[in-house]
């Protein structure tokens, strides 16, 4: 296996930038507020979606490193509810 090609690596790092991007703004409008259960469980689901697209193979560190940020963020600033998309159990 050779080493990335310094246009991998700055292709890594442009998909890197752009998912923080798009999770700085997901965490943003959740703790906005306003939004109900329905609409936070869809904004996650979207983002979701696009870090797959942007990392493919990488669900499991969405599940394990993000997930938790986005159900802390709906327990805080969204109305209760019941959840369709975050499927593990809050501690």
């Amino acid at each position: 296996m050779s080493a990335p090609s310094p246009e991998e690596i700055a292709e890594e790092g442009r998909r890197a930038r752009q998912l923080r991007l798009i999770v700085d703004l997901t965490c943003s409008v959740i703790a906005q507020g306003g939004i109900s259960r329905q609409e936070a469980d869809a904004l996650v689901a979207a983002t979701r979606r696009r870090a797959i697209a942007l990392f493919p193979g990488k669900e499991e560190t969405f599940d394990l490193v993000l997930a938790p940020r986005f159900a802390r963020l709906i327990r805080e600033f969204v109305p209760a509810g019941p959840s369709r998309v975050l499927s593990f159990r809050p501690r």
